[in-house]
């Protein structure tokens, strides 16, 4: 559902006055909110992805802060959205242990969307704007990669956090998924060992 010409202030009520438990994602981008419900397929993909990182950071030996759907919100920028995953994992070390105000922190260094239906708001945009310097984007087929440069997103073949990771891996893992997570999630790791070993 999209509203028009909405205000920040009204914005900000809507979100105060909704439960903390709620389904609804709301996305707002200078006067239009978005109000999604996700779904059982975006659900479980969004799950997946999320191990899928998780396992990544892990093995890897990097540090993470995992920010899930939290209102990323700037009001100078009237923007406020809320991503299907938020990760802070470069700049885990200046956000750690407390909450994060984007007033003076900085943006999650990766963000993804699942995107099964069509979006009015310009998702790139508006990630863009709040700085964030990794989206991932992911339809259901097709997973888009963007870093961001200077004020816009440039897609990439490979994850800046992740360069090694090809995108054949994330489609592999989601499809053994759909017969046996269990399976995908054991069998994960294991992978990730053995390569990230050959970068060594």
């Amino acid at each position: 559902m999209i509203v028009h010409n909405l205000t920040w202030d009204k914005y900000q009520q809507l979100l105060q006055s909704l439960p903390q438990t709620r389904h609804l994602r709301l996305a707002y981008d200078r006067g239009t909110l978005e109000i999604t419900i996700p779904l059982e397929p975006h659900e479980f993909t969004r799950e997946l992805i999320s191990l899928f990182i998780r396992v990544l950071v892990t093995e890897m030996g990097l540090k993470l802060k995992t920010m899930g759907s939290t209102t990323l919100s700037r009001p100078d920028l009237e923007r406020g959205v809320e991503p299907d995953c938020a990760y802070y994992i470069q700049n885990q070390a200046k956000v750690i242990g407390r909450t994060v105000n984007l007033a003076q922190d900085p943006p999650p260094d990766l963000v993804v969307e699942v995107d099964f239906s069509h979006s009015d708001l310009n998702k790139n945009q508006l990630y863009a704007a709040l700085g964030v310097p990794e989206f991932w984007r992911y339809n259901g087929q097709e997973w888009q990669i963007f870093q961001l440069q200077e004020d816009r997103y440039i897609e990439c073949e490979t994850s800046p956090t992740f360069p090694w990771v090809a995108k054949s891996y994330l489609y592999n893992f989601l499809a053994q998924a759909q017969g046996d997570e269990a399976a995908a999630e054991l069998a994960w790791p294991a992978l990730v060992q053995h390569q990230s070993q050959g970068q060594k």
